[in-house]
């Protein structure tokens, strides 16, 4: 997924929303700034498929060796598809966080914080901001 095409939440999730079967889902991961800042990751707890999770809430974990950091939901909805393949290649978030470093699939129930998120340019602008 090019990167200038997604959303991008101000925790530093991005989500990129599509038409399937009509609803949208939110495929959603970690952007390559915050898995630079994470370091050196050892464990991911997926979501459940089938759970209900709410804009701006936590609805995974990561851990790295420097601490463990929520994955917050950009969307409200319930989760229906995870990467299933992460946990044993948690590579992937660094080599391509924005294609095979999905994390999970969102079908969206109030597409309302949708407008909460940022654009490309916005989102780079507060990750220089942050450095």
């Amino acid at each position: 997924m090019k990167q200038e095409e997604l959303h991008y939440a101000k925790t530093h999730e991005w989500v990129a929303v599509a038409e399937e079967g009509g609803a949208q889902i939110a495929t959603v991961g970690i952007s390559a700034f915050a898995v630079e800042a994470l370091t050196d990751l050892v464990f991911i707890e997926l979501p459940a498929v089938g759970k209900q999770v709410e804009a701006e809430q936590p609805f995974c974990e990561v851990e790295s060796v420097k601490a463990v950091s929520d994955i917050y939901a950009p969307v409200d909805g319930e989760v229906v598809a995870v990467n299933t393949a992460l946990p044993d290649a948690l590579e992937t978030l660094s080599s391509d966080p924005y294609g095979a470093g999905w994390i999970a699939k969102i079908k969206i129930t109030n597409d309302a914080g949708l407008a909460n998120l940022l654009d490309y340019a916005a989102y780079q602008k507060q990750c220089e901001e942050e450095n």
